[in-house]
């Protein structure tokens, strides 16, 4: 299979070796007896960055791939993808 590059791509593992950083912090917080408020916190955070780099790969997929598949959309149709990932954010 080809490499599929984008130039969102180094955003996103940036911002997944952060939340893997966050998680590392909850995996100790939860060894070291660390309050609960506090643990949920970092949890909370990790989920966020994971979740908005989730997002941006398929906002990102849907602004390149899908064209690149089928060509330039016209504005009537460019309408109907800008739809779609509005409604993706609810994955």
């Amino acid at each position: 299979m080809p490499e599929h590059r984008h130039a969102s791509h180094p955003a996103i593992v940036k911002r997944l070796k952060r939340a893997e950083g966050h998680l590392r912090s909850v995996v100790a917080m939860i060894e070291g007896g660390k309050p609960c408020l506090d643990i949920a916190q970092q949890l909370h955070a990790v989920e966020k960055a994971v979740a908005q780099a989730k997002r941006t790969l398929i906002h990102d997929h849907l602004d390149h791939c899908l064209e690149e598949t089928i060509g330039p959309l016209s504005l009537d149709k460019r309408g109907s993808v800008d739809e779609f990932r509005e409604i993706a954010k609810y994955l």
